[in-house]
């Protein structure tokens, strides 16, 4: 009776390699042939969502960012509204010298 305990376990632990080496072979042929939903890596990454804000009970805001640009969208039962278009990214705004920075945040520099 006891070699059978000891076969039934070394089946076991083979099924467990087995599907874990098919679970391994599928993760890589996914990161290889870029099945959707398989991030390949940050820099690749062009579309982010930033920030979201809900403005009532069936409209809410969307902070997005594509290419280092932002897009201000409305979204409601309606469909989606452009509110605002190419807005400098936070980090591109961090990224420049103080005293530029002041001077294309102050609202005098516009008159």
């Amino acid at each position: 009776m006891p070699r059978m305990d000891v076969l039934d376990l070394g089946r076991y632990f083979a099924s467990l390699l087995l599907v874990g080496g098919l679970l391994g072979i599928a993760w890589l042929a996914a990161r290889r042939f870029g099945v959707p939903g398989v991030v390949r890596g940050a820099a690749q990454k062009r579309l982010s969502v930033v920030e979201t804000l809900m403005i009532g009970p069936r409209h809410k805001l969307f902070l997005l960012r594509r290419d280092g640009v932002e897009h201000l969208l409305l979204v409601g039962p309606q469909g989606a509204n452009v509110v605002e278009n190419g807005i400098p990214a936070a980090e591109a705004l961090c990224a420049q010298p103080e005293h530029i920075q002041a001077m294309t945040m102050t609202p005098e520099s516009a008159v």
